[in-house]
């Protein structure tokens, strides 16, 4: 299996520019690439340039500029155009599936913040000291970084990558190691509902109370922000406030991280099931659609669309995506079995006597069956029905 591994690397003032500039280089070669697709296409020509041909044509890049694109890794280099193919390839599918394309965009260089090696050892090593008991990863045309290496690399590294966050540099390593063996069974299955007031209720009647980062930043962020605004482009003090706005995203990102993965390490120890409900956050999160007035052309009717940015802001803020996507892979790696089931009715369904009516949940947290008088809570019903679900999918597998 492939694990990846984040490190926080402290390069002298000397290595953060030659860093910074290996970024700008690499940022270049990006936009030059695309530049030379555009003018290709728009030729009458209609001329199709591919990753191959461009490939081709590093050595002479190389060549003519030999104190800017000739300092990097010619490996490297390559990594920046397959990315830029990767690009191209995933508009072509978006506008095949009808979905909006996105047509690849030119980067700018403060946003361009990643430069992968795609094999340890070809432009980078890893571990380039290992006589000193500081680990250091080296770079071409960089040298020797220091590395915060705060827990063991298993395996054997693949590709090392160099990724900027801020004033802070990362080197974020991938490894192939075996697959560790499965946690010893427990005999136990659960279902969970995600929901905003609780991050998620489980079939057994606990509650995860949701963090709710984002909100408890929110008064900070909108003064960092307002801040920003009226600061005059270009100047050292917008940039000092952009730094701020960013500081504050990446803490908000980091906070929902750290609860994700100790969420579902707590569920994914404790259970050899786990069911959950096959969320669409994307569809869950798009903005109402505008109603047009018919008897004042030009002019719409109310649409609810401030009562729904602000649930979006909640749902966004609980951090959904992230948890099922943390929760699938530490599973795999456990040997549990994670299961998504269909969540319409989950909260509408009486788990004592299987009536469904919306009159059985009538306010957020309360289900009251209007069937057989069943009481619970709304979150804990719909967990339970989950868990049904889930154990009913696995035995059809099976059978």
């Amino acid at each position: 299996m492939i694990r990846a591994y984040k490190f926080l690397m402290r390069p002298t003032v000397g290595q953060q520019q030659a860093l910074s500039e290996m970024l700008r280089d690499h940022c270049s070669l990006y936009n030059g690439a695309l530049q030379e697709r555009r003018d290709a296409y728009r030729h009458v020509s209609r001329t199709t340039v591919r990753y191959g041909d461009q490939s081709a044509q590093l050595k002479e890049i190389r060549a003519f500029d030999p104190e800017r694109q000739g300092r990097w890794s010619f490996s490297s280099q390559q990594a920046t155009l397959r990315r830029l193919d990767k690009a191209f390839a995933a508009f072509f599918r978006r506008v095949k599936s009808g979905e909006k394309p996105g047509y690849p965009r030119f980067r700018g260089v403060n946003r361009f913040d990643t430069v992968d090696f795609p094999k340890d050892g070809d432009g980078c090593r890893w571990d380039s000291t290992p006589h000193d008991p500081v680990t250091r990863v080296r770079f071409q045309g960089v040298g020797h970084v220091k590395v915060n290496r705060h827990r063991p690399v298993v395996g054997t590294v693949k590709t090392v990558s160099v990724k900027r966050e801020g004033k802070r540099w990362y080197v974020v390593l991938t490894a192939e190691q075996a697959r560790p063996g499965p946690l010893p069974a427990t005999g136990s299955a659960v279902g969970i509902d995600m929901g905003i007031a609780n991050f998620l209720a489980d079939s057994d009647g606990e509650f995860v109370p949701g963090p709710r980062h984002g909100r408890k930043a929110a008064a900070n962020l909108e003064a960092a922000q307002q801040a920003l605004t009226r600061c005059k482009r270009g100047s050292k003090r917008r940039r000092k406030a952009v730094e701020t706005v960013a500081r504050l995203h990446r803490k908000v990102r980091r906070q929902r991280l750290d609860h994700a993965h100790k969420t579902a390490l707590g569920l994914v120890r404790a259970h050899d099931l786990i069911a959950h409900e096959d969320l669409r956050i994307r569809n869950m999160v798009k903005a109402p659609a505008p109603r047009p007035d018919p008897d004042r052309p030009g002019s719409f009717l109310p649409n609810g669309a401030a009562a729904k940015a602000g649930l979006n802001r909640s749902i966004n803020d609980a951090g959904w995506g992230v948890f099922l996507t943390i929760l699938h892979a530490k599973a795999e790696s456990a040997g549990r079995e994670v299961i998504a089931v269909d969540p319409r009715n989950t909260s509408r369904t009486c788990p004592a006597c299987g009536h469904v009516s919306a009159k059985n949940r009538p306010t957020q947290d309360t289900f009251h069956c209007t069937g057989c008088a069943h009481q619970a809570h709304a979150d804990t019903v719909g967990a339970v029905n989950v868990l049904r679900a889930g154990l009913a999918r696995r035995n059809a597998r099976k059978g």
